[in-house]
């Protein structure tokens, strides 16, 4: 019922919206150690963002009925309503340290795999699916990455730059 193109759409938006969550976040924390990892979160959503365009740009998404693609915009509309799937909401003025913080990032991400996992059950086109498939597969390598950030600091992008 969706396209490949909402879908991929959704995960740029997603993307975008985290991006911007972490430089505002970024311009009100006081702790350098923290504003330098919610510069590097920003790059990294930055990064997706331009994955995506990529993925996109590589794909010839053609129309098969316009009418179901409206149909399917309507539908994800509803589903999403004013829900952005951004981090905004986080009270970054609680986070301490740089642990909190990549735990937070880690959440959000693991929440963004649980949503286009069940906007899979939705996809009947097997060339959606597979896409969708590379866009689940590109979020955990994410959370992954944070992951291993949270089990060895000194992976850590301040990290490296301060030794």
């Amino acid at each position: 019922m969706f396209t490949l193109g909402e879908i991929i759409d959704l995960a740029v938006r997603i993307e975008m919206n985290g991006r911007k969550a972490y430089r505002k976040a970024q311009e009100q924390v006081t702790d350098p150690a923290l504003a330098s990892m919610l510069g590097w979160l920003a790059d990294e959503e930055a990064e997706h963002e331009k994955w995506f365009l990529r993925l996109k740009e590589n794909l010839k998404i053609e129309l098969e009925d316009p009418e179901l693609e409206e149909m399917g915009k309507a539908l994800l509309q509803g589903v999403l309503g004013d829900h952005t799937f951004s981090i905004d909401e986080a009270d970054f003025s609680k986070i301490e340290d740089i642990e909190s913080l990549l735990t937070l990032s880690v959440e959000f991400e693991k929440d963004t795999i649980l949503f286009f996992e069940m906007l899979g059950a939705f996809i009947e086109d097997e060339q959606a699916l597979n896409h969708l498939s590379l866009i689940i597969e590109e979020e955990n390598r994410h959370v992954r990455f944070l992951h291993d950030f949270l089990t060895d600091k000194h992976a850590l992008p301040i990290y490296k730059e301060s030794v």
